[in-house]
């Protein structure tokens, strides 16, 4: 596979909207995570095995990264508590990783950040897994589709240190962390004897797999007889609801082993409508379908009581989670071998409309479970409880006086305001609902009182469960702080305004306060899926975005003319279908729209009137000029195209430098008239960067940009006129998100292997106010934002800040790194400089014949300066001399290959040159 994105996003299935709407995906291609250590042979192929980053080995950043605050947005398909130690609770997402609960803060941390563009995939997690014996250890399965959306097979994921460091084994066939099913489960379970044993169920017909060294191996349970066979449409144009559901969970009877031996009953959930559950009594060296196991439904999900040996099993007529009309609720005793139907509402009473998801029991008093419906749309999802094992249930809440509903809980949404979707809704409905798409719930199985459970949008939780029983209200609030699950579209950094988004799924936002969640999401008009946004440079109260809408009464365009406070539907040309992408002149006097199915189009009346544009093809994508209000400019098909009547006809360049496939994303630069940015391109064909500065007549390639995707602008480096510029880009090899003081003549990487965020080609954008604040839109982890680590963030930061008083000085290198080189090459650029201050790159290269591993590069200060802050390494400085032992991540320096430091430093005056470097006591050229 090629190690870039192939060809442009295919849509991809929601996280709650019904019925289901595509949604762009990432594109990707294939490369390794890391090294390679090891190919194994398994039962049916091979799993290539390999280290995700380690943060002790990864590279200094001069960043620092949080998220623009959301607080949730995305489907949360499971919670899963450990059974061994007291808050150790993990969740996982369809399309934004696994994160840690930390209970000091009662926030969630991200786990998976790590993982990069070729490998985005892995940010969709089908089933996560706690070791019950040892803490520490914690599995996921990792993959997002298993059609050719994503390009990569799956993978399974181990941490021995709760999430802080990953390995990982490629599986040989694909996994579908945001398809039908994800909130099956859980399909990865630890043997709680002998926790060396894993189990995963896999989907797609390639059966139970198993690992006998805590992950690392995998292979086929050959003697597993049955990897399912239920297909929920094998019609599906997407190629999505073909795929098989496969094996959909495992559950240990813990009291049927012992330490260090294999449990030896285990049962496994199968979707097949005949045979739904398996059972192995010998550790899984022999199979059977558990006799009189319920029929015609799939097996969900199951929890297995260690002390009164009930077998629990939900079951649904669809995989969900945004659907399912039927289902049933089951005991299995594992003592009588008997199967009891335990339904809050069996599939055959007339008041059945929902299968049951969210299982789960209350393991301080184990005669209390609690599961819901998976899916109710109207009026509302429920929960059902039961303390005597099933035999009678309460529900969450019932029916009062039509439309009124009595309910035994209260919602506080306070931390999260806009999940009330724009109001209180329209009895019997309420805004927020108590749930939707909850496949998974789970009691605290150390507090009776505490639980949680996902929706498509958050995570909800109570602390006082237990006044359900005494028919005292219980009180529900947000649990999802610190998981940030959004797909990010466009975002549009207003000078001295706010930040404003559009996002899948929930639309997006306008964010006054960065670590403060809105209390709204974009309304009048809303949709679900925002595709642009743009405003007035000149004049930035002006603000239009545009999105897909719900139904033909909701208007595609948006409209604001005081920053985004308050919003109205424009009119529209006819045909339009879709959002498109969207453009607003300097002065806010025009706005351009190509929408979908409509051509491109102007409006002078603040889109209450539109004209068609001429010389433009439908389908192009728009930008304006940040000066001239009368000039836009438009690219479709490798032309770029370029208006100077503000919109009304466009004229083709005769510059045939630009890609003509895959993705274009550009950018005009504020403040410079007709200076403009084009990324983008596809595998096997052109893919880069180009710039302009002839509005378009002619373009240069940024020679340093491999691949671009992703181009914005910020605010200019101290005693810079320039705009800074930020991209998502392979950048001389390497991937990651860079910044360029100096008009791309030279580019810093300011992510680190240990911040990547999976795909990040939609958007990334500097901020017009903060000189390197940056913003990064991703798919699954929301608005990522970075600040300067030595004073960033500010409007004015010292660039220059001291050292603390008595620094910790590094570690020096082994006694004698070797090999020596044979001869090294060093390049020292100073990238900027500012009144008592500079920044600069050194760059060394070993032009010897054997690699370097482990080196001290040194050189001497003319000019008194002194360094106040490095990346790439770590250093120590006495008077002039200053001294840089490698990292770890980059001690080894091939032949003909370079590392690069670099540096912030004080000066007074004018920064020098060095004249002299050596390299492991070695001079330099």
């Amino acid at each position: 596979m090629s190690p870039h994105p192939p060809h442009p996003p295919h849509p991809a299935y929601p996280t709650h909207t019904d019925p289901p709407r595509p949604r762009p995906r990432p594109r990707s291609g294939r490369t390794l995570l890391a090294v390679a250590a090891a190919v194994l042979l398994t039962a049916t192929g091979t799993a290539a095995v390999h280290s995700a980053p380690d943060p002790a080995a990864a590279q200094e950043s001069a960043y620092t990264w949080d998220n623009v605050q959301i607080a949730g947005g995305g489907y949360v398909p499971n919670i899963i508590f450990n059974e061994s130690e007291q808050d150790l609770i993990y969740a996982r997402t369809d399309i934004g990783g696994a994160y840690r609960w930390d209970p000091s803060t009662e926030r969630w941390d991200p786990l998976l950040d790590w993982i990069g563009w070729d490998d985005w995939g892995w940010t969709g997690i089908v089933s996560l897994a706690t070791d019950p014996v040892d803490p520490d250890r914690v599995y996921a399965a990792a993959g997002t589709y298993t059609n050719d959306w994503d390009p990569n097979n799956g993978a399974i994921l181990r941490s021995d240190d709760r999430g802080e460091t990953w390995e990982v084994t490629e599986l040989p066939f694909k996994l579908g962390g945001n398809m039908p099913g994800r909130g099956l489960g859980e399909r990865l379970a630890v043997d709680p004897n002998d926790n060396s044993v894993v189990y995963f169920g896999a989907r797609g017909g390639h059966g139970l797999w198993r690992s006998t060294d805590f992950g690392e191996t995998w292979a086929e349970v050959e003697e597993f007889p049955n990897p399912g066979d239920y297909v929920e449409d094998p019609d599906d144009e997407w190629d999505v609801h073909t795929d098989i559901t496969g094996v959909t969970w495992v559950e240990f009877d813990r009291r049927t082993g012992s330490e260090g031996s294999v449990t030896q009953d285990v049962y496994v959930g199968v979707g097949d409508l005949d045979d739904p559950v398996y059972r192995s009594q010998d550790g899984g060296q022999t199979w059977e379908p558990l006799a009189g196991a319920p029929t015609g439904h799939l097996p969900a999900h199951a929890v297995l009581d260690h002390e009164g040996g009930q077998l629990y099993l939900a079951t649904t007529d669809t995989p969900g989670p945004y659907n399912g009309e039927s289902g049933d609720v089951w005991r299995f005793d594992t003592e009588t071998e008997e199967w009891a139907n335990i339904s809050p509402i069996p599939s055959t009473s007339e008041d059945s409309y929902f299968g049951y998801g969210g299982l789960t029991i209350d393991r301080q008093n184990p005669d209390t479970l609690m599961v819901t419906s998976q899916i109710s749309w109207w009026p509302d999802n429920q929960i059902f409880r039961s303390t005597d094992r099933g035999e009678t249930w309460t529900q969450a809440w019932d029916w009062g006086n039509y439309p009124e509903r009595e309910t035994r809980y209260e919602m506080d949404i306070s931390t999260a305001p806009w999940l009330d979707f724009g109001g209180p809704g329209e009895a019997p409905e309420t805004q927020p609902k108590l749930g939707w798409m909850s496949q998974g719930m789970a009691i605290d199985p150390f507090d009776s009182d505490r639980f949680m459970y996902g929706t498509g949008a958050t995570i909800y939780g109570s602390d006082n469960l237990t006044n359900w029983d005494t028919d005292t209200t219980v009180d529900i609030e947000v649990k999802v702080h610190g998981l940030e699950e959004t797909s990010i579209r466009d975002l549009a950094a207003l000078p001295d305004g706010p930040l404003v988004s559009v996002m899948g799924d929930i639309g997006g936002f306008v964010h006054e306060d960065l670590g403060t969640v809105p209390d709204e999401m974009h309304q009048d008009p809303y949709w679900g899926n925002g595709t642009g946004v743009d405003f007035a440079e000149l004049a930035p109260d002006t603000v239009v975005r545009v999105g897909d809408a719900e139904d033909d009464a909701t208007s595609h365009i948006g409209v604001s003319t005081d920053g985004g406070q308050n919003w109205w539907g424009g009119q529209e040309p006819d045909g339009v279908t879709g959002g498109g992408t969207v453009a607003v002149n300097a002065d806010g006097s025009a706005i351009l729209w190509s929408a979908e199915g409509a051509g491109v189009h102007v409006s002078t009346t603040t889109g209450s009137s539109w004209t068609a544009s001429s010389g433009v093809p439908a389908g192009a994508r728009v930008e304006a000029d940040r000066v001239d209000p009368d000039v836009f400019y438009a690219v479709a098909g490798g032309t770029f195209y370029t208006s100077t009547d503000g919109g009304a006809t466009f004229t083709a360049s005769d510059d045939t430098s630009l890609p003509a496939e895959g993705d274009i994303r550009f950018g005009a630069v504020p403040g410079h008239f007709g200076d403009v940015w084009v990324a983008g391109g596809e595998a096997d064909g052109e893919y880069g960067m180009w710039r302009s500065t002839d509005a378009g007549a002619s373009f240069e390639r940024i020679e340093a940009v491999d691949e671009g995707d992703a181009v914005g602008f910020g605010a200019p480096a101290p005693g810079e006129d320039y705009p800074a510029v930020y991209t998502s880009s392979r950048i001389d090899g390497v991937r990651g998100i860079f910044r360029s003081d100096d008009a791309g003549a030279t580019w810093t990487r300011i992510n680190d292997d240990q911040h990547q965020w999976g795909w990040t080609g939609s958007v990334v954008t500097g901020d017009p106010d903060v000189y390197g604040r940056v913003y990064v839109g991703t798919n699954g982890r929301g608005i990522i934002y970075g600040d300067l680590a030595d004073g960033g963030g500010n409007p004015d930061p010292d660039p220059s800040p001291s050292p603390s008083e008595d620094p910790d000085p590094s570690p020096s290198p082994s006694e004698d790194p070797s090999p020596e080189p044979g001869a090294c090459e060093v390049a020292y650029t100073v990238n900027g400089a500012w009144s008592g201050g500079f920044g600069a790159d050194v760059a060394v290269t070993n032009t010897g014949t054997e690699p370097v591993d482990g080196w001290e590069l040194a050189w001497g200060f003319t000019a008194g300066e002194q360094v106040t802050s490095l990346w790439g390494g770590s250093h120590e400085q006495a008077g002039d001399t200053v001294t840089v032992t490698d990292a770890g991540w980059n001690a080894r320096i091939e032949p003909g290959e370079s590392v690069t430091v670099g540096f912030n430093g004080a000066v007074d005056g004018t920064p020098g040159t060095p004249e002299e470097f050596t390299l492991n006591g070695q001079a330099c050229d």
